[in-house]
């Protein structure tokens, strides 16, 4: 015999029909929680991966990652803010500057209003730090710039567009809530003309406008101006670092404040949901590596007969233990193995398994307004999928180990007694 008889015996018994149908029962279940373990980890984690890939890549590029922001006009604005971008600009970890204005504005189509946060950029300049270029036209994007007073024009987000009922090449108006120098509301209209709908995806979509930053700058006060820089860095969780470092060289009256202050919260929960959800599915791995324990109880139990007979023909407690020990295995590498494959083509087909049942069920599952995208993304990444087969193939390894020790422990006498 060229294999350890250990090796032989316990490749044996984890092939083999027993004779009763209740053993074989239970090895196919923990075989199976094996596996839906394993697969539901998979997919789990792939799916909080997609989200957070969408957070940094989507969101995260559409948004500022460090606005520097001066409220009101200062005296010497133009003079300043080529200072400042200056210093920016000299910062190692800065990637790109792009001047914007921010304004919170009522939108009105018929007798639909929406409020609306609505952001003035330099069409030109905004391409390099935002990915907003992708999503609209080039047409679009550089028509904001336009000086006629009768066809200014706006960017909706696709959300904001269904709700208020308008298409590209429609016209709104823009409303913005003012203070007159007496005291009094004294709200500024505007009328502008549908660019373009951009379909990020993402929560944005929902209250996000963009418009030409003088058209902005004109629909305020020049004390309630709230203009300023938006930075890209070249390590989006650098930003909070770098905007502190941007801070102590910036003139006094000048605030920063990097993404992890507007969406910071988002990104945490994304990660702590991540973790809560992975331990809670680790209990299902060990709740199927205790179902290993009981398979090998019963089957220690069943074998009483055979493993009389091989202590009497020389074999050592060790190698009666290893035996189990490598029947035990088998079952976790089987389990292990058909909830890889299984977990591996539900995430790279997720997506499409979802967007195939919206349609075909005509249900939204996942809404921009209550998730930060409007679909299940999914990332599947190679050291979660081993850390994952790693983690069951280990528990399950040591869930062997007191059947095993039991079946060691059986004395030859009193198994044969009845036999």
């Amino acid at each position: 015999m060229f294999k350890p008889y250990p090796l032989f015996i316990g490749l044996r018994y984890a092939g083999a029909k027993r004779r009763s149908q209740l053993v074989s029962f239970i090895s196919l279940v923990s075989m199976a929680g094996m596996a839906v373990g394993v697969a539901l980890l998979i997919l789990v984690l792939s799916v909080m991966n997609g989200f957070d890939r969408e957070m940094r890549t989507r969101i995260l590029g559409l948004v500022p990652h460090i606005n520097v922001i001066a409220y009101g006009q200062p005296a010497n604005a133009e003079q300043d803010w080529q200072h400042i971008r200056e210093k920016v600009l000299h910062h190692p970890d800065v990637k790109a500057v792009a001047p914007f204005a921010q304004l919170n504005a009522m939108l009105l189509k018929g007798n639909k209003v929406e409020g609306v946060l609505i952001y003035g950029i330099d069409p030109q300049q905004e391409k390099h730090v935002s990915i907003i270029s992708d999503y609209v036209s080039a047409e679009a994007l550089s028509g904001l710039e336009s000086n006629d007073a009768n066809s200014r024009q706006i960017l909706l987000g696709s959300a904001l567009a269904t709700r208020l009922g308008v298409k590209p090449g429609g016209v709104l108006n823009v409303m913005v809530p003012q203070e007159n120098t007496q005291g009094r509301i004294a709200p500024r209209f505007m009328q502008l003309v549908v660019a373009d709908i951009f379909d990020t995806g993402t929560e944005l979509d929902q209250s996000v406008a963009l418009i030409a930053i003088n058209t902005a700058l004109s629909l305020m006060p020049p004390e309630q101006r709230r203009q300023g820089m938006r930075i890209t860095v070249k390590d989006t969780f650098e930003a909070p670092r770098v905007a502190w470092e941007l801070a102590q060289n910036i003139p006094y009256g000048y605030t920063t404040r990097d993404w992890t202050r507007t969406h910071g919260n988002l990104y945490s929960a994304i990660q702590l949901s991540k973790q809560l959800v992975g331990l809670m599915l680790l209990t299902i791995i060990a709740v199927a590596a205790f179902n290993v324990v009981s398979a090998l109880v019963m089957v220690v139990t069943d074998k009483r007969g055979d493993i009389a007979i091989l202590r009497t023909a020389g074999a050592s407690p060790s190698g009666i233990m290893a035996v189990f020990m490598v029947q035990g295995t088998v079952i976790a590498l089987i389990g292990t193995a058909v909830g890889t494959v299984l977990g591996v083509v539900l995430s790279l087909t997720i997506t499409d398994i979802v967007a195939a049942m919206e349609s075909l069920f005509h249900i939204q599952f996942l809404n921009s307004d209550v998730y930060p995208v409007d679909y299940l993304p999914s990332d599947l990444r190679l050291p979660d999928v081993l850390m994952i087969c790693a983690t069951a193939f280990i528990m399950s390894l040591l869930a062997t180990i007191y059947p095993a020790w039991r079946a060691s422990r059986v004395l030859p006498a009193e198994a044969l007694r009845y036999e």
